[in-house]
């Protein structure tokens, strides 16, 4: 049961709260500081690198990765990046069926930030 719900969460169509944004307009909108920034990839490729702010929330650890998203705010933009997208992408969808309400997703992930 609880791997189906987390096969839907992981590969259900993507929604409307999901943006992806340009590496341009995702570093203004995370420019005032106050942006959560999540990075989805592995703690060594957040450690290699990261956008400065990012928690490193790994997709690849689904039951950690969920419960620690379950403690912030859905209210609250949030703004999601991976190493080129793939990942991020699934963790925008799994973190709209959990009821966030506005998700940013970087295009290209970080291999676009430099």
């Amino acid at each position: 049961m609880i791997l189906d719900t987390l096969r839907e969460l992981l590969f259900s169509p993507g929604s409307d709260q999901v943006k992806v944004l340009s590496p341009e307009d995702y570093k203004r909108r995370i420019s005032n500081g106050n942006a959560v920034i999540i990075d989805v990839r592995t703690k060594r490729e957040y450690l290699e690198g990261h956008i400065e702010g990012a928690r490193n929330l790994d997709i690849f650890q689904t039951g950690k990765f969920q419960s620690q998203c379950e403690l912030l705010n859905r209210e609250q933009p949030v703004y999601i990046y991976c190493r080129s997208g793939n990942r991020s992408r699934r963790a925008s969808k799994m973190l709209s069926r959990m009821g966030f309400k506005e998700i940013y997703d970087l295009k290209g992930g970080i291999l676009n930030w430099y």
